[in-house]
């Protein structure tokens, strides 16, 4: 569509929602003639239309998708009767231009409002389906869909934006969107924007085997020139690449950025080719799955679930959670991690705690720190909804039992939100003391589950452990329906294994070799404390006995160099990170990378016994997100985790300055840097990004916003003598404005350094324009800057 209104006249200084408004007309035309050329789907013009870009509307937000909607539903009930063909037209939706919670300030309830306000704008003007589009979040892609299908009966479809690493800007996986799509429930999913059809082809591939639903695909003409705006890839070209889309299953096809309507009446003659029902679902399903936005973990071997953030029994927890003491709660966390698991257990079970409240509260702190995919742990369907909701990917719920009304309660909310499962085998009377019994409830647990539509592979049994000192004949019992549950049903099947040796002496001989029974019977997923090795190292030998951890690649990853030992100082930060006397200097640097804002703070004061302010900025903290960055460029850091630990540094940060300041010394400030973007231009999340990084970094930052004029960039640079200035634009249509911008600011101030970003922007093109820096990537500003200040 931006390529079509560019042709028809669009001023550089417009957005193409904007433009569409004001001339109507235009946009039917533009429908008409790909619906024309054999588009079976048409996307009305509300793609760019949202509460936080309203104030580029000359309506309101509802007039806006209205006429919007009105629009395309005119051009397709004209075209279509004089085609004779049946045209869908989409709502369509596209990302908010904001920052969702922990990379930015919009919570997970302010962005799903925001969606449900456009959802209810446009469901009833011609709608046929919503597609959610051009994402590169997978939270915000959850709020939109929630707000499709809480609010109207529409079909939805959902394309995400990935990067040639085959991960989107937020570091989100194919495998991830996929699980967590899937689970959601929507009908159709895809990958659409940023690469050509030559790019995109191996991922929708890749997509293709990973989900049962309808696949779909829009990839840009190739890359535009920066100077014309023209794609690089001929229709000839597209059309060509386009047919091994459809040789590979893929349902359904068409075009973004730069895809005329010649192109897509190329594709067009493959309508009879596309595969009309997705593959043989038993092709494609790879067991119990589960995943964060980043991280997916496959339970194909002992998966162990770290069972540490649950207060029963735990004093120190109990506290943390009742005064809100996150920083504890995620030291626990972390701890874990290092420790080797690859699930968290979430239980905020304390009585006198509003865990509705507190269990997504904990949720989304764990998010911002970790990666690992968590287990939902309650007795409570709303806490267990509320968690569920803020939740970014497919979590485990721990747990139902074989009560019908507690299923009833409970599997409604698994099937809404796409979770798995744990069923515990026992009822209203309690837990059977045979294996058979307890199989007869697994069994009804099944049965029930099936009728609710949760898939059989997202069911884990809990035959559950009970205490060998009180009740030493059922210990044999559990065992032996775990075995049952396996041979019988096929599922997966976890147990508390601690449990087993409560109330005796030299707990760990009982809990390992309980554990090791257990993984022989069918164990899957122990719950087990990660930082107790004597357990762990039974797990990865078991693994590596049992020819799942093939070549034993985990086993000597773990065990190659030496016995890991749990960090005693990272133990004790656990248990108060107020003491700074166990530091090292070292350890700032693993607080940082953590994303560990209190442990950082109390780093910095030991730090500061013995290091000036500027040593310790310029030997620790900027060493320190140094090696986060790096870690970033890798891609074994994501943007939450990177965001997070700049956070982290910026309260090392804060400690120094305050330092300074009751000294009476000079404030630490690396230099300061005017950032914009440019005029005609209203997209910041990438500006925003780069601030905060280089805010951390230590550099003042002069945000002056986005869509700003050049004359308002060069009279801030000349008053505060600015010697950097960072310039962003993401569309071809500004790249002029970005231009005009480069030569008035080395007009009026020829010392002051340009740096430039944003997607359509290459590194040729940078320097043609006269910038000393192209940016890729946040890290690559702070680079500009440590050229320019030294």
């Amino acid at each position: 569509m931006g390529t079509m209104l560019q042709k028809a006249g669009m001023n550089p200084e417009e957005t193409t929602t904007q433009f569409g408004l004001k001339h109507p007309e235009i946009w039917y035309d533009i429908f008409t003639q790909y619906i024309n050329a054999g588009a079976d789907i048409i996307y009305a013009g509300t793609f760019g239309i949202n509460k936080f870009k309203a104030d580029e509307l000359d309506m309101s937000l509802e007039e806006a998708v209205v006429c919007a909607m009105n629009v395309a539903d005119r051009a397709r009930n004209e075209a279509s009767k004089a085609s004779g063909r049946d045209v869908k037209i989409a709502l369509g939706i596209g990302p908010l231009g904001e920052l969702l919670e922990p990379m930015g300030t919009l919570t997970f309830e302010e962005a799903y409002d925001a969606f449900s306000q456009i959802v209810n704008a446009g469901k009833n003007c011609g709608a046929d389906l919503v597609v959610i589009e051009t994402m590169t979040d997978l939270y915000e892609v959850k709020a939109a869909v929630l707000a499709v299908k809480e609010n109207s009966k529409l079909p939805v479809m959902v394309s995400m934006t990935f990067e040639e690493n085959e991960r989107t800007f937020t570091g989100v996986s194919l495998e991830a969107m996929a699980l967590t799509l899937e689970g959601l429930g929507v009908d159709a999913m895809g990958i659409n924007c940023s690469l050509g059809p030559v790019e995109i082809l191996p991922m929708a591939r890749k997509l293709r085997s990973l989900t049962s639903i309808p696949v779909f695909a829009k990839p840009n003409a190739g890359l535009p020139d920066p100077e014309t705006g023209k794609y690089d890839i001929s229709c000839d070209q597209f059309i060509d690449t386009m047919k091994e889309y459809i040789d590979c299953g893929i349902n359904m096809v068409g075009g973004c950025c730069g895809t005329t309507p010649e192109y897509i009446s190329g594709i067009a003659r493959y309508r009879d080719s596309l595969v009309q029902k997705p593959q043989k679902e038993e092709s494609i399903k790879h067991g119990l799955r589960i995943c964060s936005s980043t991280d997916v973990v496959t339970v194909d071997h002992v998966t162990v679930i770290g069972e540490r953030i649950n207060p029963t029994g735990k004093k120190r927890l109990k506290q943390a959670l009742l005064e809100k003491d996150f920083d504890y709660i995620l030291n626990q966390a972390i701890e874990q991690i290092d420790a080797g698991a690859e699930i968290l257990d979430v239980n905020v079970g304390v009585p006198s705690l509003d865990d509705v409240e507190m269990l997504p509260e904990v949720i989304k702190k764990l998010q911002s720190v970790t990666g690992l995919p968590l287990q939902i742990d309650s007795s409570n369907p709303k806490a267990i909804e509320a968690a569920l909701r803020v939740y970014n990917g497919k979590a485990i719920v721990n747990s139902v039992n074989g009560e019908p009304e507690v299923m009833d309660s409970i599997f409604p909310i698994v099937k809404k939100y796409g979770a798995a499962v744990i069923g515990l085998t026992l009822d209203s009377a309690g837990i059977p003391d045979k294996a058979e019994d307890r199989f007869a409830i697994a069994q009804r647990i099944l049965d029930k589950a099936l009728e609710y539509g949760i898939p059989r592979e997202d069911l884990i049994i809990d035959c559950l452990t009970l205490t060998v000192s009180a009740q030493q004949k059922e210990a044999g019992e559990t065992l032996k329906a775990v075995r049952m549950i396996k041979d019988r049903l096929g599922l997966k099947t976890a147990l508390g294994v601690s449990n087993i040796s409560f109330g005796l002496p030299m707990r760990i001989l009982v809990n390992r070799t309980f554990l090791a029974m257990a993984m022989e019977c069918g164990l899957d997923l122990p719950i087990i404390n990660p930082n107790d090795e004597d357990m762990m190292s039974a797990v990865f030998a078991f693994n590596v006995l049992k020819n799942v951890d093939e070549n034993a690649v985990r086993y000597i990853e773990r065990y190659g160099d030496c016995q890991p030992e749990i960090s005693k100082t990272v133990k004790k930060r656990a248990a108060d990170s107020s003491d700074t006397s166990s530091y090292s200097d070292s350890d700032i640097f693993y607080c940082i990378e953590k994303g560990m804002k209190a442990d950082t703070v109390a780093a910095v004061k030991k730090l500061l016994e013995n290091h000036s302010e500027m040593e310790l900025v310029n030997d620790f903290l900027i060493p320190a997100l140094d090696n986060v960055g790096q870690g970033f460029e890798k891609g074994t850091i994501f943007l939450p985790q990177m965001l997070q630990a700049a956070t982290a540094a910026q309260a090392g940060f804060d400690i120094i300055k305050t330092r300074l300041a009751e000294s009476d010394k000079e404030s630490v400030s690396l230099g300061e840097v005017v950032i914009a973007t440019v005029k005609g231009d209203i997209h910041d999340i990438g500006k925003n990004i780069v601030k905060v990084i280089m805010e951390n970094y230590g550099y003042k930052m002069i945000d002056l916003g986005r869509d700003v004029p050049s004359e308002k960039i060069v009279e801030t640079v000349v008053e505060k003598n600015i010697k950097l200035v960072g310039l962003s634009a993401l569309m071809t249509t500004t790249l002029k404005s970005m231009e005009e911008t480069i030569i008035a600011v080395k007009t009026a101030a020829p010392d002051c350094r340009i740096m430039v970003g944003g997607a359509v922007l290459t590194a040729d093109y940078a320097e043609k324009i006269g910038a000393d820096f192209y940016c890729k990537d946040a890290m690559k500003s702070v680079e500009a800057a440590q050229e320019v200040f030294g």
